[in-house]
């Protein structure tokens, strides 16, 4: 007791806050106050005495600590006061005597749990009171280590943020805190709302006690703008920022050297939050010599090119949240816990996606619906749709007044009209105007309005600055606006004719408007209307007389669902860079040829009356041509092999019967789904860049044409064909290869290294692959292929030491002898084993009419040496397992929680439409792993007990 009241003592004279149980009643069990003290603490420090065993009380709290360690990550630390840590951890000696007549009178699980958390905490190493000649010395080495490990550990203000530990690790990574010999300038960047500030917070409240000053400098943005010169202003944002640095109020410099003459010799980390403008940094953090050894500044903008132009090359570029985190992060604050209530599960995940996962979003929209109804949260749906939140618009609207005139005209036309459209493609829309597309890109890239996708090149804004863009037209002047987009003006316009010479663009959405009678010279007072876009889901509702005209001098025309047979005889397509007419009545475009030296990409797709195509000889600039499910089309008689043609897309044209010959350049073609029974080597034979094609459904096509040695992808699924060729194998670039559902194939013959995916689903014919593989990368999946042999199926297996595969099997495999029922399996790793091991689970399908992509997580475990595993879990597989007519298995390599002793596999189905009933695993040996050669594996099976070793169940297909 003397003891523990100078170390009370000690921890309030450093202000380390200490719960306190003396006050709480002692029962056979700890109660739930006690239990709510233990999971709200940072830290728990155990105590152990010679006497500590004799409580059940104190022992039923150690169980509970463990478990707040293994399922929170709460940081245990031990103190052994005249105990030996040996004696604690085998309950011997006279601690042990005493743990044994504690468990007289407890049943042997009690007893049991006991036991395992004794063994876990003397595996802790801690301080041992008999290492230290002076008890107060060591009390204040406690103190001082509890402080530190509460200074490391985050501030309760950021236990909300879901992934703010992953954001920490990789900020700390960029900082390189061990380097002491010089300053460091580290950029975050992100779109606003993205969490930036917040995670500048949490990690000065981490990290603080390593440095000498911290500070948090906030409300610069807009810090440069006043009536002072330059030099005054850069004298005032000094003056301010030593003011807070060093915590003086109204501080005043005579000069601008002295930021550095103040702080040079000092190691200080200081967050410049929501810098704007370039001159603010050079201002407050112009040179890193200005700082002492060891200092760090973090600079959080929405700019990246302020960093790129103050030469900070270090930088966290912060990304959206997953879908998983995004609806966790929308839980917490409508729901307060990470879930959603029972009833709401599907009402979280449409609002989490109408808040396109942007944290702000989320934060706000989640807590206005806290303890909200289900009606109540359909009406915030239905809202959300059209209207934006004014706090969240009030946050992304500030980066949009940043722009200058063109930059927001830019902005405005990508929400409206070209969000995932091709950047050229953009480019070649405005090509006769005045804006600079190219620079104004970058510069909204520069500012997070929006981003680049490269697979495939795209342009991407988020769906809340979307929203934002289209309040800011709302906001404008009616006569000045250049785009117009509300329905009922637009329904005036067309029908009276009473459009201005401003309008640029019209993006009309007919859904909500019964009908409307289009004029035939509603066009004529717009000239400069470049931009036009109907959405519609039916054929009714819109009447557009035969002799309407078009505008001359269009660029962009979607209008979906168009009504007539063909365009207007007046429509000239001259200066058209895209046209979109998916879905509609077209039975043709229009007669003769035409001038398309412009066309980049035309969508036809869906138009199910579409009976020919336009002569396109003169579409030089053709790109893309996409015509799926154009069913009445059975002939192209205008060939393909135009200049600059990349893609074709031919799926579910299910009446067309011959192939056109192709452009040279075509990257991809999609020719599924058709009645075509053959595919002459004179249409694709000299498409030499050929990458991905597509043959699956063609129940006519036995035959596979010679094949350009460039694809990367092939589809073959559900077609008629008996043999894959074997020169295949000759295809040294193909990475997935789809063959599911040839239910005539039985073999399959060598197959290229590079493969990353062979599907194989459902070829009930199948017998036998060329073993062994030699493709160490692919990922293999032959569901309810029943008629696998022995050789191969050990194939497959052994294969899986690179990559996970799945096949039919009942039983667990003879050599996977670490195995448990269930879905969870902990393995001890064996001394010195620091390579892979080998997993298998048996699943089974619960729900065969649920007819979408199923979900295998594995969360690894750590138990021991304070390593409590993951910090997420591991997806092992997106699979049709409700195709499984019986058991499976799953074979694929993983490997232990790093530095610890057991590790527990734990595989989750998350929506449970299948079950894992058995998992094993089996340890690798080193050769195995260095040279995948057949002879793989310990406890190899070789006694030839065929099926029974597998579980194959003939006679199932």
């Amino acid at each position: 007791k003397s003891f523990l009241s100078h170390l009370r003592k000690q921890f309030s004279c450093t202000g380390i806050s200490m719960f306190d149980d003396q006050r709480i009643e002692r029962s056979q069990t700890i109660g739930p106050a006690l239990t709510q003290a233990i999971r709200q603490s940072r830290i728990s420090i155990v105590v152990l005495s010679k006497r500590y065993a004799s409580s059940g009380w104190c022992l039923d709290e150690l169980v509970e600590i463990f478990k707040c360690k293994e399922e929170i990550g709460q940081i245990v630390m031990t103190i052994f006061y005249e105990v030996d840590p040996s004696h604690v951890r085998k309950q011997t000696g006279d601690f042990g005597k005493v743990f044994n007549e504690t468990c007289a009178r407890k049943t042997k699980e009690e007893s049991e749990r006991w036991s395992q958390a004794l063994n876990d905490v003397g595996n802790i190493a801690g301080e041992h009171f008999l290492n230290w000649d002076n008890e107060s010395k060591m009390i204040e080495k406690i103190a001082r280590d509890v402080s530190n490990k509460l200074n490391t550990t985050i501030s309760w203000d950021f236990e909300d943020m879901v992934g703010i530990e992953t954001h920490l690790q990789k900020m700390q990574s960029l900082l390189h805190l061990d380097d002491e010999d010089g300053a460091m300038i580290v950029g975050i960047c992100g779109p606003a709302g993205i969490g930036k500030t917040t995670i500048a917070r949490a990690l000065q409240s981490r990290l603080s006690h390593r440095f000498q000053l911290t500070c948090f400098v906030d409300n610069l943005r807009g810090s440069y703008h006043s009536s002072f010169d330059e030099y005054g202003l850069r004298l005032r944002l000094q003056e301010q920022f030593l003011s807070k640095v060093l915590n003086q109020n109204g501080m005043r410099i005579s000069h601008l050297g002295a930021v550095r003459e103040r702080l040079c010799d000092m190691k200080v980390l200081i967050i410049l939050d929501d810098v704007n403008n370039l001159k603010q940094l050079e201002a407050l953090a112009d040179e890193t010599t200005w700082f002492g050894p060891g200092s760090r500044i973090v600079v959080t903008t929405e700019n990246k090119e302020i960093l790129r132009q103050h030469g900070i090359t270090c930088t966290y570029e912060v990304g959206f949240p997953s879908r998983e985190e995004a609806l966790e992060i929308l839980c917490r604050y409508a729901f307060r816990q990470s879930y959603p209530h029972d009833g709401f599960q599907e009402l979280a995940k449409s609002v989490t996606w109408l808040c396109g996962d942007l944290p702000l979003g989320l934060r706000v929209v989640g807590s206005s619906l806290r303890g909200k109804k289900e009606e109540e949260w359909e009406e915030v749906m239905r809202r959300l749709e059209t209207v934006l939140d004014r706090d969240i618009e009030d946050v992304l609207r500030v980066s949009y007044d940043s722009l200058d005139e063109n930059e927001q005209i830019l902005f405005l036309h990508i929400a409206v009209f070209f969000n995932y459209k091709d950047g050229d493609l953009v480019e070649a829309m405005f090509i006769d105007g005045d804006l600079d597309v190219k620079s104004g890109l970058k510069i909204l890239v520069n500012r997070s309005l929006i981003s680049i996708d490269h697979f495939p090149e795209s342009i991407v804004m988020h769906k809340l600055l979307q929203h934002m863009a289209r309040q800011a037209i709302h906001k404008q002047e009616p006569w000045k606006r250049q785009i117009l987009m509300d329905a009922h003006e637009i329904c005036d316009v067309l029908e009276n004719e009473t459009g201005t010479r401003n309008v640029v663009g019209i993006s009309f959405d007919i859904s909500r408007i019964s009908e409307v009678s289009i004029s035939n010279k509603a066009f004529k007072r717009m000239p400069k209307l470049r931009f036009l876009k109907v959405c519609q889901r039916k054929h009714d509702g819109v009447l557009i007389p035969e002799e309407m005209e078009f505008p001359s001098r269009l660029r962009f025309l979607q209008w979906n669902a168009y009504p007539n047979k063909c365009l207007p005889p007046t429509f000239r397509p001259e200066y058209l860079v895209e046209l979109n007419m998916s879905g509609s009545e077209l039975e043709y475009l229009w007669k003769g040829t035409q001038k398309l030296t412009n066309l980049k990409k035309m969508d036809l797709s869906y138009s199910s009356k579409l009976k020919e195509l336009p002569d396109l000889s003169n579409a030089i600039s053709l790109e893309r041509l996409e015509l799926s499910h154009c069913i009445k089309l059975e002939v192209i008689l205008s060939h393909l092999n135009l200049a600059s043609l990349e893609y074709v897309n031919m799926h579910g044209c299910s009446g067309l019967r011959n192939i056109p010959v192709m452009s040279k350049k075509i990257k991809e073609l999609y020719i599924s789904d058709t009645v075509v029974e053959d595919v002459p080597a004179s249409s694709i034979s000299l498409c030499s860049q050929l990458m991905s094609l597509d043959l699956r459904s063609n129940g006519k096509l036995k035959e596979i044409p010679h094949l350009p040695t460039t694809l990367t992808e092939l589809n073959l699924s559900d077609s008629d064909i008996e043999k894959i060729p074997d020169g295949i194998n000759d295809l040294h670039w193909l990475q997935r290869l789809y063959i599911s559902g040839c239910k005539r194939l039985t073999s399959l013959p060598e197959l290229p290294c590079a493969l990353t995916i062979l599907l194989a689903d459902d070829c009930e014919s199948l017998e036998t692959l060329f073993c062994p593989l030699n493709t160490p990368k692919a990922t293999l999946s032959f569901i309810n292929c029943f008629k696998l042999d022995q050789q191969t199926r050990r194939g497959i297996i052994q294969h899986s030491v690179f990559r996970g595969a799945l096949l039919p099997g009942r039983e667990m495999p003879a050599e996977f002898d670490h195995r448990a029922s269930g879905s969870s399996l902990a393995i001890r790793r064996p001394d010195g084993y620091n390579r892979p091991l080998k997993v298998c689970v048996v699943v089974v399908s619960l729900n065969q009419t649920y007819r979408f992509l199923s979900e295998l997580w594995c969360h690894r475990k750590g138990n021991g040496n304070g390593n409590d595993g993951d910090l997420y879990p591991e997806l092992l597989f997106l699979s049709d397992i409700f195709k499984c007519r019986t058991e499976h298995l799953f074979v694929f390599p993983s490997y232990f929680s790093e530095a610890s002793r057991v590790t527990v596999f734990e595989f989750d189905t998350r929506f449970h439409f299948f079950e894992v009933i058995e998992c094993g695993a089996q340890f690798l040996k080193e050769e195995c792993y260095e040279t995948g050669s057949e002879q793989m594996f310990e406890d190899d099976s070789s006694d030839g007990s065929g099926d029974e070793s597998y579980g194959i169940t003939d006679g199932l297909h």
